[in-house]
């Protein structure tokens, strides 16, 4: 007989009830130390007080009223985003999935406006992930996302990760857009090097193509910026973003220039959920903790701590682990073992990781984890280490 919850998950034997900062206690009473934050979703922790704070009074006012209306606290998230990054506009979202839909509909759009609407091509990577979507799967173009699901959404155009020939030969008069992750999170944790996002960004330029960045499990704060694509010092024109923007509250966005929007006018995309008061109320509460300098700055200086450390793991355990991979607090440990049986055997040692693909296991910690956390957490990967 079916569960009641449809079974399309492989849950874990686990049943988290109540958490605080970087760990997680389980319903019979045992302490996990997390080092998946909810896959780069909880970015300040559990039951972060400002997060609390900002809900619970938002809750007690009000919670829905749809966008038929003005929403006060969506136009003081969109300002702040835009205050902060390359967008000139914001629309708002419930997640990355559907960050993703409207990131393709602006793109052909844009050229439909432009009155070019055979340009519809958005040219995508092996090992990206955009979502479970329609537009989702069809831009990852997996046979793991896609196969009996078809027909697919046609438009895009898969390539090799890093095959800058392919590349270049498949722009051609029916392609609007590159969508891309900076650093690939369910492909492995791929960081694409800051000299080939500035590539990206100049062929766009060349051909007149729209650059979609994708900085759902990347961005905010994750990588010591505030999105990862500043560290190659180049802008998108349309970027989708989600998980850690609401700090576990069900939050997404997509932030466009003026031009990149310029198809999207009063009833071309909506949302009954999208930007309502409580996940906006957090969002703003998160961007004000993540956007301080100083915030920042101690992501970077905890990245190369952890970083430091994972070496010397690797060092110690050369028969279980190749390699430690990606940047700021969004790590990778390239395992020589299968990384669903280290992400379980870690349960034991009551360590939360997250498995990806390419062999590897993700390490995506609370940005607000501790130098006693980060020691506390290497000693549990070495013991699970050690038991496989």
């Amino acid at each position: 007989m079916i569960s009641s919850v449809l079974p399309t998950y492989s849950r874990a034997p686990l049943s988290f009830v109540s958490g605080a900062g970087s760990w997680l206690t389980e319903a019979d009473g045992r302490r996990f130390l997390d080092l998946g934050a909810g896959i780069a979703v909880n970015a300040l922790g559990h039951a972060h007080p400002k997060l609390v704070e900002a809900l619970t009074a938002q809750a007690g006012a009000l919670w829905h009223t749809s966008n038929l209306y003005q929403i006060p606290q969506q136009q003081a998230l969109a300002d702040k985003l835009v205050d902060a990054t390359f967008a000139d506009t914001v629309f708002f979202t419930n997640s990355g999935t559907e960050s993703c839909e409207l990131a393709v509909k602006m793109a052909r759009k844009y050229f439909y406006d432009k009155g070019q609407p055979e340009r519809v091509e958005i040219i995508t990577f092996d090992g990206s992930f955009h979502g479970r979507s329609s537009a989702g799967i069809a831009a990852a173009g997996s046979e793991k996302m896609t196969k009996g699901f078809g027909p697919l959404l046609p438009g895009f155009v898969h390539l090799p990760f890093g095959d800058h020939d392919a590349l270049t030969a498949a722009i051609n008069d029916n392609t609007c857009a590159i969508m891309v992750e900076p650093v690939q999170g369910e492909g492995g944790i791929r960081p694409l090097p800051d000299v080939c996002l500035k590539g990206l960004r100049d062929l766009c330029d060349e051909h007149g193509i729209l650059m979609i960045l994708d900085e759902v499990q990347c961005g905010v704060g994750r990588t010591g910026k505030l999105f990862a694509h500043e560290w190659a010092g180049i802008t998108p024109d349309i970027m989708m973003v989600a998980k850690g923007i609401g700090g576990g509250f069900p939050l997404g966005a997509v932030l466009a220039t003026e031009n990149a929007a310029s198809g999207m006018t009063a009833g071309t995309h909506g949302s009954t959920y999208g930007g309502n008061p409580l996940g906006c109320a957090v969002g703003c509460a998160v961007m004000d903790i993540v956007t301080a300098p100083e915030f920042l700055a101690e992501v970077n200086r905890k990245a190369s701590l952890l970083r430091q450390k994972l070496e010397g793991l690797i060092a110690t355990h050369p028969d279980v682990f190749e390699s430690v991979r990606g940047t700021g607090l969004m790590l990778g440990l390239k395992c020589k073992v299968a990384p669903g049986d280290f992400v379980a055997a870690g349960y034991a040692q009551e360590v939360i990781t997250v498995p990806a693909a390419d062999n590897v296991v993700r390490l995506l910690p609370p940005l607000t984890i501790t130098d006693d956390e980060i020691a506390e957490a290497v000693a549990r990967l070495d013991r699970t280490a050690a038991s496989l």
